[in-house]
C-alpha cells in the first residue's frame, strides 16, 4: 500500500483521494472548505455505485503537514496553477511521482519543468462528481479514469494504473497522453463552455436544445481537428477517434443532469478555468492554422464571463 497526498481535495480530489483509501492507501488530504467538517464528521461520498464514508480520514490545512508521500494527487482547479509547486513541493522527494487530475491543456509541461517529466503523469476524469454540503461528496454517473505519463513510458503507465488495482474505479491506461487531454477536451470546451455562456444550465438543456446541440457538435469537430493537429506537430502517429462526436453525445444524451464544473464556478462567481480549457487549445489551433471559430466565440466569451477577468 502507498502513502498518498491528495493536493486539492475538492470534488474529484476527495472522491478518488476516498477511492485509494478505500483501496487501503494511506490517504492525506490537503483541504480547506471542508476541513472543519470532515475532521469532524469524515467524508461521505453519496454514490450511483453505492454510498460510502471514511470515518476519520487523514485531514490537513498544510501540505508541510503531509511531507514526502509515494505518490501526490494533484486535483487542484486549473485556476490554482501558479499556487501549485508551492503546494505540491513539501511532499515530494526523490521517489515521488505526481499524477495531474485536472482539467486542461499543457499542465503537465509545468509540473514536468518543476519536479522532472519522468516523475509526471497526466489523468482524465470521466465522471460526474459535485461537491454537497461541506464532507459531502455526489457521485452522480460515470467514473472512468485514463492514466498516462507525460513521457508516453509504457512502463510507468503500468506502474501508474497498478495503484487503483484494488480500488472501485474503473481505470485505464492512456497510451499517449496528449491524445488522451485532447479527447477530453471534446467534452469539456462545448459543454463547459455551453452550459455557461447559455446562462449556466445543465448538460440535459444542451441536449434537448437544437440549436445548442448542433453547436456542441459544431464545436466538438473543431477540438478534433485541432487536436489531430497538434498530434502531428509533436510527432505522434496517434489519431483521435473517427467516431468520438458520436460517442461522446451518446454518452451525455445517457448522462444524468449534470452541472458542469465550469458552469457551477460561473453561477457561483468563482474564476474560471478558462486559459487551461478554451485558451491553449485555441492558441495551439492558431498556431497550426486550423480554423476553430466556434472555440474562438466560446473562449471570447468565456473570458468576458470570467469574473477573475472583470474589473
Amino acid at each position: 500500500m502507498s502513502r498518498i497526498a491528495v493536493i486539492g481535495a475538492g470534488a474529484v480530489g476527495a472522491y478518488y483521494g476516498a477511492r485509494l483509501a478505500q483501496a487501503g492507501h494511506e490517504v492525506h488530504f490537503l483541504m480547506r472548505r471542508d476541513y472543519e467538517a470532515v475532521r469532524a464528521h469524515g467524508l461521505e461520498v453519496r454514490s450511483k455505485d453505492g454510498d460510502f464514508r471514511l470515518d476519520a480520514p487523514h485531514v490537513h490545512q498544510s501540505s508541510a503537514e503531509i511531507g514526502p508521500v509515494e505518490w501526490v494527487v494533484c486535483a487542484l482547479k486549473a485556476t490554482a496553477i501558479e499556487e501549485a509547486r508551492a503546494l505540491v513541493e513539501p511532499c515530494v522527494d526523490a521517489g515521488t511521482r505526481i499524477l495531474i487530475l485536472m482539467n486542461g491543456l499543457g499542465l503537465e509541461d509545468r509540473f514536468a519543468a518543476w519536479f522532472g517529466a519522468e516523475r509526471i503523469f497526466g489523468g482524465l476524469a470521466f465522471t460526474c462528481i459535485n461537491r454537497g454540503e461541506p464532507g459531502v461528496i455526489h457521485h452522480i454517473d460515470y467514473g472512468a479514469l485514463a492514466i498516462g505519463h507525460v513521457l508516453d513510458d509504457p512502463a510507468e503507465v503500468a506502474t501508474a494504473v497498478d495503484l487503483w488495482q484494488d480500488a472501485p474505479v474503473e481505470v485505464a491506461p492512456a497510451p499517449c497522453l496528449l491524445e488522451a487531454r485532447w479527447r477530453k477536451l471534446c467534452w469539456n470546451i462545448p459543454f463547459n463552455g455551453l452550459a455557461v455562456t447559455a446562462g449556466g444550465v445543465t448538460t440535459d438543456v444542451i441536449m434537448h436544445d437544437p440549436d445548442l446541440r448542433a453547436a456542441a457538435v459544431r464545436t466538438m469537430r473543431e477540438v478534433v481537428a485541432a487536436g489531430d493537429a497538434d498530434l502531428v506537430a509533436h510527432g505522434s502517429e496517434v489519431r483521435l477517434a473517427p467516431t468520438i462526436v458520436e460517442q461522446m453525445m451518446a454518452t451525455t444524451d445517457a448522462m444524468a443532469v449534470y452541472r458542469p464544473s465550469t458552469m457551477i464556478d460561473f453561477v457561483e462567481g468563482q474564476p474560471l478555468e478558462v486559459e487551461a480549457i478554451f485558451g491553449e487549445p485555441l492558441r495551439r489551433a492558431e498556431v497550426l492554422g486550423v480554423p476553430v471559430p466556434a472555440i474562438a466565440m466560446l473562449t471570447a466569451l468565456m473570458r468576458a464571463l470570467d469574473p477573475a477577468g472583470r474589473t
